[in-house]
């Protein structure tokens, strides 16, 4: 599953691709005027124009011994076998259950004040999101997040020299701004005061004074 991911997502059968990444753009924005089971009955529908006719044509050139072999025109769909074993099912639960008890756990150190810098990132990522739900829809958002899903990874690999050239100048502009910032902290820094010259003891150098006049 995971490979075929990678490969409608990087363009590799541009046909699949391109009907995937059009069916779920119309589909998702056919959501602004209908509910998701109407879209959903229109779109089983829509396939089924589309096999139904191919279906009985195959069917009738099996009738007339033109396809004596009675060739299934979608088998290679049908007899995809796409369950999961037992043991790949016990891993999937795992990682689920991983993931949800992660989330949980995160979610109260976060609300809890478990750290403080990571408590007031989450307060603005909260108010970005607030800001973000108030301006835009919901689905607005799911829209552009699969625009960008199936456009910016192709757009890196495609620009991926030039995308690292220039991580590699940024990187170099932070450390010189860096390195500028500690060096005023350090001249803006107070000097430190002064020691105090050590104080030499004075009473043994008067006891031989001491001692000539009492002679």
């Amino acid at each position: 599953m995971a490979t075929k991911v990678v490969e409608l997502i990087y363009w590799r059968d541009v046909g699949k691709t391109g009907l995937v990444f059009t069916g779920l753009v119309i589909g998702l924005a056919s959501l602004f005027q209908f509910s998701a089971i109407t879209v959903l009955s229109y779109l089983c529908m829509a396939i089924m124009c589309l096999t139904f006719p191919l279906r009985l044509y195959y069917k009738l050139l099996e009738l007339i011994r033109k396809n004596p072999e009675g060739v299934h025109p979608f088998q290679s769909y049908i007899g995809d076998d796409s369950s999961l074993t037992d043991e790949e099912t016990v891993l999937v639960v795992e990682e689920v259950v991983l993931m949800i008890a992660f989330a949980v756990t995160e979610l109260k150190r976060l609300l809890f004040i478990g750290s403080i810098m990571d408590s007031i990132k989450f307060a603005l990522l909260l108010c970005v999101l607030v800001y973000v739900g108030i301006t835009t829809n919901g689905l607005t958002l799911v829209i552009v997040g699969v625009i960008c899903v199936f456009s910016l990874p192709l757009f890196y690999k495609q620009m991926q020299g030039r995308m690292k050239r220039i991580g590699k100048e940024v990187n170099g502009l932070l450390r010189k701004i860096k390195s500028l910032f500690k060096r005023l902290c350090s001249t803006l820094r107070p000097s430190t005061a002064a020691k105090p010259a050590p104080t030499t003891n004075l009473v043994p150098a008067l006891a031989p004074k001491h001692k000539q006049k009492s002679k």
